[in-house]
C-alpha cells in the first residue's frame, strides 16, 4: 500500500510541474492507457503460468 501511496503522490506533483509550465501531460488518453496497463498485467501473469505449466 506504501508504494500505491507514493506513486499517486508522485504522479500528483508531476502533473502540478508539468501543468504549471504548460506542458502535455506525460500519460496516455485514461482508457487506452488503463487498458494498456491491464494488458501488461495479463500478459505478465499468463508468461508465469506457461513456466509453471510447462517448465517446472
Amino acid at each position: 500500500m506504501y508504494e500505491v501511496i507514493i506513486a499517486l503522490i508522485t504522479g500528483a506533483v508531476v502533473g502540478v510541474v508539468f501543468s504549471a509550465i504548460k506542458l502535455p501531460l506525460p500519460a496516455p488518453p485514461v482508457l487506452s492507457g488503463i487498458v494498456g496497463i491491464l494488458g501488461i498485467y495479463l500478459g505478465g501473469m499468463a508468461y508465469q503460468n506457461v513456466l509453471e505449466r510447462f517448465f517446472s
